[in-house]
Formats: C-alpha cells, sequence, structure tokens
C-alpha cells in the first residue's frame, strides 16, 4: 500500500496491480465468506440507508466489489452493498483486499463515498474533516478537501476549530511542502530583495518558499511607492463631514465612516496589519483587493455621472 500526493490511500492487491489515482485498482478480486466480515466506523452518520440497500438488492446486475481491510475483514467501502448481498442470500461476496493502519483505511472510505454510491452529507463530509486534519496535521487544506470533498475554505474553517499545535509546513495536492503563513513568506521575500537586491526571482522564491510568480508580485510592489494620505485629504475630509447633505442622512454618514477609514495614515494601517492573526490574513488581503475594486468602480460611476 501506499500514499499518493492527492491524498489518497490506494489499494495494494495479492495480484500487485495498482493504478495512481486512487480511486479503484484492476484485479485482485476475491471471493469472501459474508459471515466472516466485520465493519469498521463509517464516515455516514446516520448508517446505512434501507432503501438504497433494497434498490441494489432488487437489481439484476452483478454488484461491484466491496474493499476489505486484509489483515482484521473489516470493510472499509461497500456497506450497502455487503446488505444488499445479505438480502439476496448470499454467502459470499466479491473484494478487494486493502493493506494500511485504521487512518488510512478510513481515508480510503471516505474518499470512496465522495466520488461514487451514496453520497456522503456535508455534515459527515465536514467530521470526516475534522478526523483528518487531527490524524493528518500536515495536510494543506486543499489536500483534505480533496479527499472529503468541501471547499478549502470548509476544511480551514473546520481546521480552526481543532485545539493542539499545528505544523509550521504542510503538503499541498502536489506534494510540495510550503509554510502555512503565506503572509510570512511574502515578507521574507520582501526582506530579501531589499538586503541583497542582486539575487533573482528564482533565487528569492526559493529561499522564501513562494512561486516566481508571487516573487515577481513583490518586487513590483517594491517598485511602487505606497501612496500616502497628506494634509489635502484631511482639509477633504474635514469638509465633507461639515457637510450637512452627508451628515444628516443614513447613507451619507456611512460614505463618511468609510471614507475616514480610507484616510488612515500608512503607519496606522501598518500597526493593523501587523494585529491580523496569521490564519486570516491571506482572506483579508483578498477581502482587501476586492473593497478597492470596489471603490475603484464606486468613483469611476460619481466621475461619469459629474
Amino acid at each position: 500500500m501506499f500514499e499518493n500526493w492527492r491524498g489518497v490511500a490506494v489499494l495494494d492487491f495479492a495480484a500487485g496491480h495498482t493504478r495512481e489515482d486512487g480511486d479503484t485498482c484492476g484485479g485482485g478480486v476475491v471471493r469472501l465468506p459474508i459471515a466472516e466480515l466485520l465493519t469498521m466506523r463509517s464516515p455516514r452518520s446516520a448508517g446505512e440507508d434501507p432503501e438504497h440497500v433494497r434498490r441494489l438488492a432488487d437489481s439484476l446486475t452483478e454488484l461491484p466489489p466491496i474493499v476489505v481491510h486484509r489483515d482484521t475483514l473489516r470493510v472499509v467501502d461497500g456497506r450497502h452493498r455487503l446488505r444488499a448481498a445479505i438480502l439476496r442470500g448470499q454467502d459470499d461476496i466479491a473484494a478487494r483486499l486493502f493493506d494500511g493502519d485504521e487512518i488510512e483505511a478510513f481515508l480510503f472510505s471516505v474518499r470512496a463515498n465522495t466520488t461514487h454510491g451514496l453520497p456522503l452529507s456535508t455534515a459527515d463530509r465536514k467530521t470526516a474533516a475534522a478526523r483528518i486534519v487531527t490524524a493528518r496535521p500536515q495536510w494543506s487544506d486543499r489536500l483534505v478537501a480533496s479527499v472529503v470533498g468541501l471547499a478549502p475554505a470548509t476544511v480551514a474553517e473546520v481546521r480552526r476549530r481543532q485545539s493542539g499545535p499545528q505544523p509550521v509546513a504542510r503538503i499541498g495536492r502536489d506534494g510540495r511542502i510550503r509554510p502555512v503563513d503565506a503572509a510570512a513568506r511574502r515578507r521574507a521575500a520582501r526582506e530579501l530583495m531589499v538586503a541583497q537586491p542582486q539575487l533573482s526571482l528564482r533565487q528569492v522564491a526559493h529561499r522564501a518558499g513562494i512561486s516566481p510568480e508571487t516573487a515577481r508580485a513583490v518586487r513590483a510592489s517594491l517598485a511602487t511607492p505606497e501612496p500616502r494620505p497628506d494634509s489635502d485629504t484631511a482639509a477633504l475630509m474635514r469638509a465633507l463631514r461639515s457637510d450637512p447633505s452627508l451628515r444628516f442622512s443614513e447613507s451619507g454618514r456611512m460614505l463618511l465612516r468609510l471614507l475616514d477609514a480610507g484616510a488612515m495614515s500608512h503607519e496606522r494601517w501598518a500597526a493593523i496589519g501587523q494585529s491580523v492573526p496569521p490564519h486570516c490574513r491571506d482572506a483579508i488581503a483578498r477581502a482587501a483587493m476586492e473593497a478597492s475594486r470596489g471603490w475603484r468602480r464606486f468613483a469611476e460611476r460619481l466621475a461619469q455621472e459629474s
């Protein structure tokens, strides 16, 4: 048995045939006595669906092989098919054998239930994600999401509710190891560029643990001076605050509050940035960029209508 970088435990059959997609494997199908099989902890909190079992039992086709843990004979995938076989009166069932530990078997079971058969509920996927981030804290949110069938942002929210220390780096879906704090990596790249301007983008990217494209964006930000509010901005804000048409309307007061926030000094922005929790920085950066685009569209609309 091996584990590929897409986060899916892959079957290792007696016949020695494997496929690196982690979903199915060819060959290695055996007949196992149903009376000897056990059921393992399922990612499905509600248990088997009787109606689904009945539909499978009533079908005229041969059921696909179930997956059974080789050492314990616990069913990893195919509990509905097992119940259907029992309803059909079968004494044995087609199966493929799985080699791995308990968490690897659970990973395979979750993956199987998100790619075929009766889908897991969202609640069950979140529960599975919580168990995986506890057992595999070094896996990235995207890697866990690819197994449980959730959005990476949902996995990140599940992770934030977990207790215990977290690794400083995580394994991504592509197998690469990256530091958790992306903002810290960009800051490191900025410091390298300032201290050693002769370094190439690739050298900076390698040392800071970022992509060359991110390094290029950091260098571009160094070349563009940060705009600083001046005394004219302060005078303009004072004039706007004294305008009755803004002060005495709800929308006007809201607009003044938003403008006040945007008119803060560079030092004030820097202080606020330092207080942002590391796990929120990327999300807040994206939200701030979207807010800036919204302000630009707002300003362009006002300019066109004036």
